[in-house]
């Protein structure tokens, strides 16, 4: 399972925050998603521990703490939902009209 780190600092490095979070147990991995055209942060994270009692108080701990000058939302990340196929269902619009 994950944590999803939300109000993060944009000037904010993994490094750093594997720090924080070493504070409550042993992280796996600390993800970092950032913007596909300008290339920065994003403004959230995903830190992966150990195990779960890790993660129960690293959420605990750090849910609504003020770090760099930001009030953190930390909680049990949530499976990325399926965004659905693109394609295209015809027709529509007011132009277009016979």
């Amino acid at each position: 399972m994950s944590i999803y780190v939300g109000n993060l600092a944009f000037s904010a490095t993994q490094d750093q925050l594997t720090e924080v979070f070493a504070e409550y147990g042993a992280v796996s991995r600390v993800s970092m998603p950032t913007d596909r055209e300008t290339g920065r942060p994003r403004g959230f994270a995903f830190v992966e521990m150990e195990n779960e009692a890790e993660e129960d108080a690293a959420i605990e701990a750090l849910d609504g703490a003020e770090w760099m000058g930001r009030d953190l939302k930390v909680n049990k990340a949530r499976p990325r939902e399926s965004r659905g196929g693109g394609g295209g269902g015809g027709g529509g619009g007011w132009n277009n009209r016979r």
